[in-house]
Formats: structure tokens, sequence, C-alpha cells
């Protein structure tokens, strides 16, 4: 079954605002790109993945997009995930996928291999929707659809719930499956400091991002989220 990713990426310069009491522009952008290199590089180790499709307007982005089954949408007018996201859909109907897969560029954990058996079982199993939770369980991290426009994706605040009614609206074959690498996405200051914790933990996986924690100012990451630290253990990073 053809299979796209869709990855949509905002201009690295706008993103993670909510991070900007504790990381200055530099080091958002920095953190942003490093993300979405790693998440990059594991979509282009999927094999179940005939194309990536990279939605976005950031030249930084598209530069590291180029090369292998990796093909650049240009939104130029980013207005969010979910727009993004359909610049992507239509790019799969005009290319004749049959499904297409929504991964968002801030989960450098994911794991290719977690992927694989999403694809796999979805295949076997004739679903036509699979909705992955954040790790709040009231988010969506990625989403399988068959075929592409089985219905709209809706991200942003509470966009599970209202994913589950879409799903169960179209009347279609789908389940919400938990996937332990795509959970984990970056956009609160717990967030970061969850990510430093679990990439202790998990050696060899996201070395660019890894490496931009390594770079962060540690003064001021360890004077937020009620006294914890941002990065815990980053100078054995």
């Amino acid at each position: 079954m053809r299979t796209l990713a869709i990855l949509p990426v905002k201009s690295f310069g706008a993103a993670k605002q909510r991070l900007s009491d504790l990381l200055g522009q530099g080091s958002r952008e920095a953190l942003a790109q490093a993300m979405f290199s790693d998440v990059l590089a594991s979509l282009r180790r999927v094999k179940g993945l005939d194309a990536i499709a990279v939605v976005t307007d950031d030249s930084r982005a598209e530069s590291a997009a180029r090369g292998g089954r990796v093909v650049v949408i240009r939104d130029r007018e980013e207005t969010g995930q979910s727009n993004a996201a359909q610049l992507g859909i239509q790019h799969a109907f005009e290319f004749q996928f049959e499904r297409v897969l929504l991964v968002p560029g801030d989960t450098p954990l994911l794991d290719p291999l977690e992927l694989d058996g999403l694809l796999t079982r979805a295949t076997a199993e004739h679903l036509d929707a699979v909705l992955v939770p954040d790790r709040a369980g009231a988010g969506t991290n990625a989403v399988l659809l068959r075929p592409p426009d089985v219905f709209a994706p809706s991200f942003g605040p509470g966009s599970l719930e209202r994913h589950i009614e879409a799903a169960s609206g179209a009347g279609i074959r789908f389940r919400v499956e938990r996937v332990r690498s795509l959970m984990h996405d970056v956009d609160t200051p717990d967030d970061l400091a969850d990510l430093g914790v679990l990439l202790d933990e998990r050696r060899g996986v996201a070395p660019r991002t890894r490496g931009a924690l390594h770079q962060l100012d540690h003064s001021r990451a360890r004077g937020v989220a009620a006294g914890r630290a941002v990065l815990p253990s980053a100078a054995a990073i």
C-alpha cells in the first residue's frame, strides 16, 4: 500500500514560542531545527513509507529535506499544522498515494521500528485510521489515514477527542494506539525537562536534539519547571 508521510514544519524562527520564557530566540531555533532533523532522519529509515512530504516555508528545513524519498511542499501561508497537513494530503492525491501518515516535527524520540510495526498492523487489520495520542492523552501526535481524505485532521488542544469523533462519524475502522516513541512532543518547559530525562535513558537516539540540548544555557534551564532541571544531566550528554 503506497504510503506518504507528511511532516509539517513551522519556520524555525517562529517555533516553540511557549518556551520563550526559558530559551532565547537562537536557542529555540536551534532546538526546533534539531528535533525536525531527528524526526526526518527516523522517517527516512521507515521501510513501510514510500515517500516523505515536508510541508514548510523554512529554507533550512527545505535544504535538510533534499534527496532520497523526500519532497518539499511550500507552505507560504503557515496557518497551522492542520492546514499544512491538508497541503500534504492534496499532494498524496495528486501522486496516487493510498494512505498518509501525519507526524509532527517535535517528536525526536521517534523509533522507525515502532512506526513500521504500526503500518504493518494497520494493513493486516484493514484499518482506515490509526490515532496516536500524546502522553497526556488529549492531543494527537500522529494520524494514519486511508484514503488520505477519510476525515479532515484537526490538530491542537483536545485534538484526540475531535479525531475520535470524526472517525466515528465517518463510520470507518479505526484504533487509538499508543506508540511509545511518538508520545513525547515538546511544547512546554516541563516537556523539555522530561525530554532530557528520556535522552539520558535512551542512549544513541535523537543525536541532533541531544547536541542542541547540550548547548543550551544550563543556568536558565535549571530555574524553571518548579525547581526541576530542564537538563538533569546535560553535562553527561
